[in-house]
């Protein structure tokens, strides 16, 4: 097959309810069965537009006063005037009000960041533009900056707000926003890049995690250089702030191009690399298709061929990500079982997909985002300006237990063993989700309980369950007769969430 067309479209007839939760999973955060049967029924165009056209779709938009900007604010010209008087004459009194201040201070903003997090993943859960919230964690992942480096809620909540603005517009536009970002230009110490002693953080981070790829074409030199296009990008009371004084405006030599590079001309320089769309198509593909966990090298024809071809419409397209994503969606790879249950589920995802597929009550945010804290993804904080790793490194024997014991709670709300988690009285009627799985018929008898009973099983797993996992629903069902009470209800979708695939997506 040619390398182009390996993206070629799925024929509409074959986008049926599997394919429609397949896409949900993956271009957003799955959906109830009747969520399905609509995108299904709006055809595979209309429902790619949908999700991927998202403008048309209302958005519970938060104000930028919902937080406040000024809890880091400069000190006005008095403040600072009292402040140096005070160290002047070493006025103990004044200077412990100063320091009570300051610590103040940092109580209000942290628990600005509690409440920024939990506005957040209250977002998640609610939106109707799915698509948009995954691509704004996608992006807060790949441009990681973190709470505890930064020390300013209202940045990170700016950031946040510009991610998602351009969460499928233009690659382009992010990678130039980035370097202009107040977050990014603290947590990288590019506010102190200056002429004089250029710092390499942004440069190298720019070339080696956003934009081109680790050792892909460039050297230290062209980091050091890239660092001088990059001072004078700085921070002032919030605000991005250009330094020109600072700013090192002599030739440099950049990739084997000289020229008097800025921040500006130094992102156009880094787009204009066959490496940078390659490597923005390998991420993607590898987010909403499949994980690839032994690397590209290692992938089929068909997987290489598709990354090939994403790279391709990213620069015919100019970095804009619609085109992609639209194309991406549509296609037979896409679609292809092959490609089903290939991407493990981040603990945010886990969270947020369960109770929008289930239909789950939301339990109270500040315990599910400890839950995702135990279970490594804590929101505005990854690990390393490299984000999260992902993939099978999500799962291990302790953040299993956590994930299992977290479904439990989500399903019944009652403490989980091992976890320092409160009960929540608040009731979840599981029978609206069976019977919506159920058949014409209804829950009419035997047969028909065992029937819904494994399409549960196969909306829950996503694709044909392995037949071991048919076999569990026996011990379960056995004695039910026709009748599937609330009780046994939930103690078939605690099953069902605690079986290895309901890991992946």
């Amino acid at each position: 097959m040619p390398r182009d067309q390996v993206l070629r479209p799925l024929p509409e007839r074959a986008f049926d309810f599997d394919r429609a939760r397949h896409l949900l999973a993956r271009a957003g955060f799955g959906g109830t069965p009747e969520q399905v049967r609509a995108i299904a029924d709006l055809g595979l165009d209309d429902a790619v537009d949908y999700l991927v056209e998202w403008d048309s779709v209302p958005d519970p938009v938060v104000e930028a006063d919902t937080f406040d900007r000024d809890i880091r604010r400069l000190p006005t010209d008095d403040e600072r005037r009292l402040a140096q008087e005070a160290r002047r004459t070493e006025d103990q009194v004044l200077l412990d009000q100063l320091q009570q201040q300051r610590q103040q201070r940092d109580r209000e903003d942290r628990q600005q960041f509690d409440e920024l997090r939990k506005w957040w993943l209250a977002r998640m859960l609610e939106t109707g533009r799915p698509l948009q919230e995954r691509l704004t964690l996608f992006w807060h992942g790949h441009f990681a900056t973190g709470y505890r480096e930064i020390r300013d809620s209202w940045l990170l909540f700016r950031q946040n707000q510009f991610l998602r603005a351009n969460a499928a517009g233009s690659f382009a536009e992010l990678a130039h926003g980035i370097v202009r970002d107040p977050a990014m230009l603290k947590y990288l110490n590019n506010d102190r890049n200056i002429r004089r002693s250029p710092n390499e953080n942004l440069a190298r981070e720019l070339m080696e995690l956003f934009t081109l790829g680790e050792g892909r074409g460039y050297t230290e030199r062209d980091i050091k250089e890239a660092a001088r296009a990059l001072t004078g990008h700085t921070v002032l009371d919030n605000e991005f702030r250009f330094a020109s004084r600072v700013h090192d405006p002599g030739a440099k030599t950049i990739l084997g191009r000289s020229g008097t590079f800025d921040g500006a001309g130094l992102v156009d320089l880094l787009l204009s690399q066959r490496s940078c769309s390659e490597f923005i198509a390998l991420k993607l593909y590898r987010h909403f298709v499949n994980d690839l966990p032994g690397g590209l090298e290692g992938a089929t024809p068909e997987a290489r061929a598709a990354v090939a071809e994403m790279a391709t419409l990213l620069r015919r397209h100019r970095y804009e990500l619609r085109p992609v994503l639209g194309r991406l969606f549509r296609s037979r790879h896409f679609h292809d079982p092959a490609n089903a249950n290939t991407v493990v589920k981040s603990p945010i995802e886990l969270i947020v997909s369960s109770i929008r597929t289930l239909g789950l009550p939301v339990r109270p945010l500040s315990v599910l985002l400890s839950a995702a804290d135990m279970m490594g993804q804590t929101l505005f904080q990854p690990p390393t300006v490299e984000g999260w790793p992902g993939g099978r490194t999500w799962i291990n024997t302790s953040t299993l237990f956590v994930r299992q014991n977290l479904l439990v709670y989500l399903v019944t709300g009652r403490s989980p063993s091992g976890l320092s988690i409160a009960a929540d009285d608040t009731e979840f009627d599981p029978m609206p989700l069976v019977e919506s799985l159920a058949d014409s018929n209804g829950l009419a008898d035997a047969s028909a309980v065992r029937s819904a009973a494994e399409r549960l099983l196969r909306f829950c797993l996503g694709g044909e369950p392995h037949p071991q996992r048919v076999e569990a629903l026996d011990g379960l069902l056995a004695d039910v007769g026709d009748r599937l009470d609330r009780d046994r209800s939930l103690a078939l979708i605690c099953l069902v969430t605690a079986m290895p695939e309901y890991q992946l997506a």
